[in-house]
């Protein structure tokens, strides 16, 4: 009788690691198993679970879990769950983040969900590479690890041999991942509809909001940014802008880029989208009554600019997060 292919995957509890995303991911891998068994028959593929943590005594991570009985074998994948409380850090991390490091050296897919990016930049797996996290945690994160190409608009960034992937919520996106790369993609999309989820096409700036640098320190930037929030939707000029800093436009644009991380125009843009966006989900005007209200005169200027920024148009985002009831 031919014997199912086996590929192991170990999610790691570290401190603080959300225990809803271990058995989640647990739950996820074992549905896919059965459709795999029940579509595919004999010789189907089929994952191992396994869960480690570090054990006191000598500082050494072991299986605390195993979905199986065979003796153990290489990981082929290890799973760093998102963190509810905290970010990881500290000298508590070091054990985990060397143990990561070393399974990675021996070949091991290396992934994370949220927080739990941290543990990868804590072993120096991401240096120069991209890589994503929740979206709160980005400055932070970028702070922290300079070398790491951060992205938090995306959901889930496949690098290979390192995949992250950005929300709380997102090791369902990292587990779909996963099942689509050992089991197979029709498994995945099987899984996908049992849990009622998304089976692909998401991304993380769909969910968030504009949240501005405002604890810079340049007092001038700070004061232009907060009359930017009541002034969003006029017609706003370089030499306005600069004008309510007492700056000229030149040192106003190098000093408002500097402080914020994008050009005044662009910072516009971003706040008249996440205006846009509040419109959308809770009013029931029309897209070209929302376009004037938050500042464009051109609706078709207005879809395009949400779209490069939010990834969706105005009217596919009205209907995956509306809740006035609009169309």
């Amino acid at each position: 009788m031919r014997q199912r292919t086996c590929t192991e995957i170990g999610i790691v509890i570290y401190p603080h690691a959300q225990i809803a995303a271990v058995h989640g991911l647990t739950d996820l891998f074992r549905v896919a198993n059965r459709f795999a068994s029940e579509r595919v028959g004999v010789g189907a593929p089929e994952l191992r679970i396994s869960h480690w943590q570090l054990r006191s005594n000598d500082q050494q991570l072991w299986r605390v879990f195993d979905t199986h009985q065979n003796p153990p074998e290489p990981l082929d994948a290890l799973v760093l769950p998102p963190s509810v409380d905290t970010v990881p850090k500290g000298p508590a991390i070091t054990p985990y983040a060397q143990w990561v490091k070393s399974q990675h050296v021996a070949g091991t897919i290396i992934c994370s969900v949220c927080a739990g990016a941290f543990v990868l930049g804590e072993a120096g797996l991401l240096d120069g590479r991209p890589a994503t996290t929740h979206w709160t945690h980005s400055e932070v994160f970028a702070r922290r690890f300079e070398k790491v190409q951060i992205d938090v608009d995306k959901l889930i960034i496949d690098d290979g041999d390192i995949v992250t992937a950005g929300g709380l919520m997102a090791w369902v996106d990292l587990g779909l991942n996963l099942i689509e790369r050992f089991v197979s993609p029709a498994i995945m999309v099987a899984t996908a509809r049992y849990f009622l989820v998304d089976a692909a096409g998401r991304e993380q700036r769909f969910y968030s909001s504009f949240s501005p640098r405002m604890n810079h320190g340049d007092a001038a930037i700070v004061k232009v940014q907060r009359w930017l929030q009541t002034h969003q939707v006029e017609i706003l000029t370089v030499a306005a802008m600069s004008s309510h800093a007492n700056l000229s436009e030149r040192t106003f644009l190098r000093r408002f880029e500097s402080a914020t991380g994008m050009p005044p125009t662009e910072y516009i843009q971003h706040l008249r989208v996440d205006k846009a966006r509040a419109e959308l989900e809770f009013s029931r005007l029309a897209i070209q009554e929302i376009a004037w209200k938050v500042g464009y005169k051109d609706p078709s200027s207005f879809r395009k600019i949400f779209q490069r920024i939010v990834g969706l148009t105005p009217g596919d985002y009205r209907r995956r997060f509306n809740v006035a009831g609009s169309k």
